[in-house]
């Protein structure tokens, strides 16, 4: 095991401390984060965040279809009329973190999410949660996959992530006697040079 990529810096940690201060915010702000995540699906992160900013919390909430394609269309963003739809389709669970804290675990909110919420999977209801303050879920991308490969904890990469691939892989992950939130920042700047959110 490569020892360099499982040290955190500054700039990981002050990510964290984000993720800390939007868990105590309102059902708005935990909303335009679950639209973030929508975003992100199968799409790049910055124009996500992008669009995000230009939207804002109350966009998400109350703008109209057409006004929230335009933005998502106008950052040459992917799927916008699918992340439009998804966005509007998920106005049903504006009260969010009323929702997710309803639960007993981090893991039946993951769930709940992946099931009831169109354009989201296990993947990006992770990235939900970890974004919104929680840090004992994995998040399964791409990227974690090929530093999971390469440092050989799995022997292959599927080409499809059923929900038990999922778990397994995020079994192997929380092997690590480091918090998820922290270990996939960590991973991610080391296999992309970048840490976002």
């Amino acid at each position: 095991m490569n020892k360099l990529v499982l040290q955190s810096n500054a700039l990981i940690k002050e990510r964290l401390k984000e993720f800390a201060h939007l868990h105590k915010q309102d059902n708005a702000a935990w909303f335009s984060e679950l639209c973030f995540c929508i975003l992100t699906a199968n799409s790049k992160a910055q124009s996500a965040i992008d669009i995000q900013k230009e939207i804002g919390a109350n966009g998400f909430l109350e703008n109209s279809p057409e006004e929230i394609k335009t933005v998502i269309r106008k950052y040459g963003h992917r799927f916008h009329n699918n992340k439009t739809k998804y966005i509007i389709e998920a106005r049903q669970f504006k009260d969010i973190k009323t929702i997710v804290q309803s639960f007993k675990s981090t893991k039946e909110a993951r769930d709940f999410i992946a099931k009831n919420i169109k354009g989201l999977g296990y993947k990006e209801a992770s990235h939900f949660l970890r974004n919104v303050g929680y840090s004992d879920i994995a998040i399964i991308d791409r990227h974690i996959l090929r530093w999971m490969l390469a440092e050989n904890l799995i022997p292959e990469i599927p080409k499809t992530i059923t929900k038990k691939h999922y778990l397994e892989f995020e079994a192997i992950l929380e092997k690590f006697s480091i918090p998820q939130d922290e270990l996939d920042l960590i991973i991610w700047q080391h296999v992309t040079g970048k840490v976002l959110k």
